[in-house]
């Protein structure tokens, strides 16, 4: 399993171990963690899974698509640099681990 960290946007850490081609937004919301929404189910539709990559991870995903871009337009935080759709980004491999912090609200 690959690990992800989640930090709240008030500093809590929430460890999770995802397996390998689970969505970031899916295995948050399987896990009940708060500050991740996924009213869309993953499609990259509603924005509500919207979360900052850390800056030393950003490079471990490929850049986001057309509608993924156009998607991130509507997310209800401020967009950063390394802002994503959770629903976009998964581990590819079992010894990935990342860092993404989760904004303040999703909606």
């Amino acid at each position: 399993m690959a690990i992800v960290n989640y930090i709240s946007h008030d500093g809590v850490k929430t460890v999770i171990a995802v397996p390998v081609g689970t969505s970031l937004m899916q295995a948050a919301v399987d896990a009940g963690l708060a500050g991740i929404v996924g009213e869309c189910g993953g499609s990259a539709m509603c924005a509500t899974c919207h979360v900052y990559v850390d800056e030393k991870d950003a490079d471990k995903f490929a850049p986001p698509d057309a509608p993924e871009r156009e998607m991130l337009e509507c997310t209800a935080s401020p967009v950063r640099p390394t802002s994503r759709l959770g629903c976009q980004l998964a581990p590819t491999s079992e010894d990935f681990t990342v860092t993404v912090h989760l904004p303040q609200t999703q909606q």
